[in-house]
């Protein structure tokens, strides 16, 4: 099947399907475990909000990494104009807005959802780690982010006296 989207113009990757499913999917899994955890508090941001994140910013990332290798084929000098940095820049600009759209203010002057829209946050930056390849620091990051919301979560409950977000 890939084959036959190359031959219809797509191109090759540099990267093997095997590879890239692999980093799309760790992404998808640990966005997965951080969405669980806030479906399960009944947050507005859940399951598939998290795992569509952290796809999203694996996606623009893996492509980052391809774009990079097919220009640096076609044209050596072509690496004094590629800056990787800057898709991983809009990554982060995008899912802050997203994480933004999850805060609300009530009219009692409480703002909820900052947690949530921290959580996405995460979510996109695991993303641009898996895309990358850096697993470990995936893994971590997501290992982090259920300690801060779980375990942090229950020592504000219990000796703060307040509901965590």
């Amino acid at each position: 099947m890939m084959d036959q989207l190359i031959a219809m113009g797509g191109n090759p990757t540099h990267e093997s399907i095997l590879i890239l499913s692999a980093r799309m999917g760790v992404a998808a899994l640990l966005g997965a475990i951080i969405g669980l955890e806030r479906e399960f508090k009944n947050r507005p941001a859940g399951l598939r909000t998290h795992m569509l994140t952290s796809l999203a910013a694996a996606v623009f990332t893996v492509m980052t990494f391809e774009i990079y290798h097919e220009m640096v084929e076609l044209d050596a000098s072509a690496i004094a104009r590629l800056d990787p940095l800057r898709v991983i820049e809009a990554v982060t600009a995008g899912v802050a807005f997203l994480a933004a759209g999850a805060i609300i203010r009530s009219g009692a002057g409480d703002v909820k959802g900052l947690t949530t829209g921290a959580g996405m946050w995460t979510a996109g930056a695991i993303g641009v780690a898996a895309g990358a390849g850096f697993f470990s620091i995936a893994v971590l990051a997501t290992v982090l982010v259920i300690v801060i919301t779980t375990l942090l979560g229950l020592f504000e409950k219990r000796f703060l006296k307040r509901e965590p977000e």
